[in-house]
């Protein structure tokens, strides 16, 4: 079998079982991995990615459905706002030089890491009346958000940023979804991971398809990189509810920092 064919299923699997676990992560490390571990450019990368992170969001989303812990409302809100600015960042992906927004992301990456590094995990159950007030709360007698204008424009914000980021460098936009779901929201991690993934779905599709029509394409490295992220995915989806949440949460802070770090260096040495 081609060298190159068992990198990529290696190198798609370990992502989609990132995604799977934490919701976020995915498209952080596949531009990366497909750049620097298959040798993609970025304009062959980004299809790619947006494809595998697309279909393995979509397959993760239907198990959240069916545990009932997507909160499909505020997914919806927030992918409706990120399709409408995702082709902002597609043509501002194309505009500015790629270094530049290389570096932009990766300063953003080590912000977002350090947050999720430094906050402490969620209280227990019955410690939910000392949670902090947060822009959007969950309603414990229906475990719905209680809707309202900070709620909703916080959760537009998250949108409109993701799908900006999705945009201009493939990333999906589980990576700022949440770690925003987690300082905004009193959301569990499954519940945030769940609802990222449904928003992921919805945003990368759209992105994806743009990016098919104006001449991306696959590969038989980059079938093969799309279908073991979608594999990946699931295998860890079926673990990640036996992992503390803490756990999760710094996992996917010390791999957004060790990213960050390394893409980083690439652009400078």
């Amino acid at each position: 079998m081609n060298e190159t064919l068992v990198l990529a299923g290696v190198l798609g699997g370990a992502i989609g079982a990132l995604l799977g676990l934490t919701g976020a992560g995915g498209g952080v490390l596949a531009i990366p991995a497909l750049m620097l571990g298959l040798g993609l450019g970025l304009t062959e990368a980004v299809p790619v990615s947006l494809a595998a992170v697309a279909l393995a969001a979509t397959l993760g989303a239907v198990v959240g459905l069916r545990k009932g812990i997507v909160r499909y409302r505020a997914a919806m809100l927030m992918a409706a706002l990120g399709m409408v600015s995702a082709p902002v960042g597609l043509w501002l992906g194309h505009e500015i030089p790629q270094t530049v927004l290389t570096v932009v992301f990766c300063l953003l990456m080590l912000y977002i890491a350090a947050r999720m590094l430094r906050k402490r995990p969620a209280p227990a159950p019955g410690e939910a009346c000392l949670v902090e007030e947060r822009n959007c709360m969950l309603d414990p007698l229906t475990g719905r958000f209680k809707w309202n204008t900070r709620c909703s424009f916080t959760l537009g914000l998250i949108g409109c940023t993701a799908g900006l980021f999705t945009g201009m460098l493939g990333v999906g936009g589980g990576f700022l979804i949440v770690p925003a779901f987690r300082q905004f929201s009193d959301l569990s991690m499954q519940a945030a991971s769940a609802t990222s993934l449904a928003v992921i779905a919805l945003v990368s599709a759209s992105t994806a398809t743009g990016s098919l029509l104006h001449g991306g394409g696959f590969d038989s490295t980059g079938l093969t990189f799309i279908v073991a992220t979608a594999t990946g995915l699931m295998v860890a989806r079926a673990f990640s509810a036996r992992i503390p949440e803490h756990w999760l949460q710094r996992g996917l802070g010390v791999v957004i920092l060790a990213v960050a770090v390394v893409w980083l260096g690439k652009q400078f040495v």
